[in-house]
């Protein structure tokens, strides 16, 4: 009998075409502005108090991201904020340990603050294909558990 090819049949589902531009071009803007407003609400919650560990989750991933960026090249002026907002980040967290109430500092919100503006920025100045690379390799650097990593327990 006969060897068989076992060619590999590609789903006709997407264009390639706009597959392509769609990751070179820049987040479309109705994406990035449901990102700010979780971003925002979050942010709003912990100023007032009644923040919540999806909060707490939220702003924390937003602060990893905008880190690793300016660790790339890309927004480096995000870096001293960062250090300082991780800081208040593990404060609101043993805070909540201990009180079950989740808040923010002055220095942690004004720290927070700031990484929000420069994140946006950042955000939209890269395409959305570098901006998907940049959340794996953060994804990826907290998964390894690398030299900069707080563990929370």
């Amino acid at each position: 009998m006969r060897k068989k090819c076992q060619r590999k049949i590609w789903s006709t589902i997407i264009n390639p075409i706009t597959h392509a531009i769609s990751g070179a071009r820049v987040t479309d803007q109705a994406l990035l502005d449901k990102l700010r407003l979780r971003e925002l609400s979050a942010f709003d919650a912990m100023v007032k108090g009644w923040g919540t560990v999806d909060d707490w989750r939220l702003l924390v991933d937003m602060m990893n991201i905008a880190e690793m960026m300016g660790k790339n090249g890309i927004g480096p002026e995000v870096l001293p904020y960062c250090e300082e907002g991780c800081q208040a980040m593990t404060e609101a967290a043993r805070r909540y340990q201990n009180t079950m109430k989740m808040g923010l500092s002055g220095v942690g919100i004004n720290a927070l603050r700031e990484i929000c503006a420069y994140h946006d920025a950042q955000r939209t100045s890269v395409s959305r294909s570098v901006y998907e690379t940049m959340i794996t390799k953060t994804a990826n650097y907290i998964r390894s558990k690398g030299k900069d990593v707080v563990e929370i327990k």
